[in-house]
């Protein structure tokens, strides 16, 4: 199974990257020296954050908002296209030291794919601030939950360790991966959220990162594909960021790799609440609008 899903991820990568460079080559625009060591720098940083669980999508809007290289209608495109190749990386490094059932592993990424073209015309509909605030609430909660586990504080024992999911925690994982799904067509990443439906349901948490990964693994290229048709996104950072990120999804790897469970959950903790505040930022961003 593990090698099945490596090989899909693999081609669905290759021909993404065939597609992608044939349009980034095709339209030959020049950029500065200065620009692709900054564009270069962001790939291998961002990328680094990404494989620790921090995710691409408010970290990338952060990088082109501050250095004004790319206008505001490329950033949705930015943070699928140049990040796609580096997460496909992930997903097929972590199969490789992740212990996880591949039932659960394969439903819900399932799940999210499926929340992504179907479920997005329910959600966009809905309030993004809404959205925003339920999450910001939502994964500082789980923050403090994890860190209680850990400490073995309170009601909330120790931290999980199952690897699978049954019965109803199964269902109600489909069910949250299929909404994660659907809120990526919104700009709300996956990566937070989807590891706190996994610390919520009692997994280890090193168990979020292959499903979290897959999950964006195969919805990215396809997501990429009417940005790359429009040339919605930054072709200048292309030529390099997606070749750096994978040299920054390496250096992580080896990092979580030798990394002990109770150091990561403080970090993924940490990430977080981070995120939280992130989205209370996004929130009152658009309001001054």
């Amino acid at each position: 199974m593990v090698t099945f899903l490596k090989v899909i991820t693999i081609l669905w990568c290759v021909i993404f990257a065939i597609y992608l460079y044939r349009d980034v080559f095709k339209h030959k625009e020049k950029v500065a020296p200065k620009h692709l060591v900054l564009y270069g720098l962001m790939g291998f940083v961002l990328n680094i954050l990404d494989t620790l669980g921090v995710g691409s999508n408010a970290t990338q809007m952060a990088f082109f908002k501050s250095t004004k290289l790319s206008p505001d209608d490329e950033l949705p495109g930015n943070g699928n296209v140049l990040f796609a190749i580096p997460v496909a990386v992930e997903f097929v490094l972590f199969l490789d030291i992740v212990k996880v059932d591949y039932v659960t592993l394969i439903v819900m990424i399932v799940a999210a794919i499926l929340g992504a073209v179907l479920g997005s015309k329910i959600v966009v509909k809905m309030p993004i601030n809404t959205l925003r605030k339920a999450l910001a609430v939502t994964l500082s909660v789980v923050a403090i939950i994890l860190v209680a586990r850990t400490r073995g504080l309170g009601p909330f024992g120790v931290e999980g360790s199952a690897v699978a999911l049954t019965g109803g925690k199964l269902i109600i994982g489909v069910i949250g991966n299929f909404v994660l799904g659907a809120l990526m067509t919104c700009g709300v990443g996956l990566y937070a959220p989807c590891m706190a439906l996994c610390a919520l349901l009692g997994m280890n948490i090193t168990v979020a990162f292959p499903i979290m990964m897959g999950s964006c693994a195969l919805l990215m290229p396809p997501a990429s594909i009417e940005f790359i048709k429009k040339g919605k996104y930054n072709r200048k950072a292309a030529l390099i960021a997606p070749l750096t990120g994978i040299l920054g999804v390496l250096v992580a790897y080896f990092v979580v790799k030798s990394m002990p469970t109770k150091v990561l959950t403080y970090i993924v903790a940490v990430v977080l609440i981070f995120m939280s505040i992130s989205f209370i930022r996004s929130i009152r961003n658009e309001k001054n609008k």
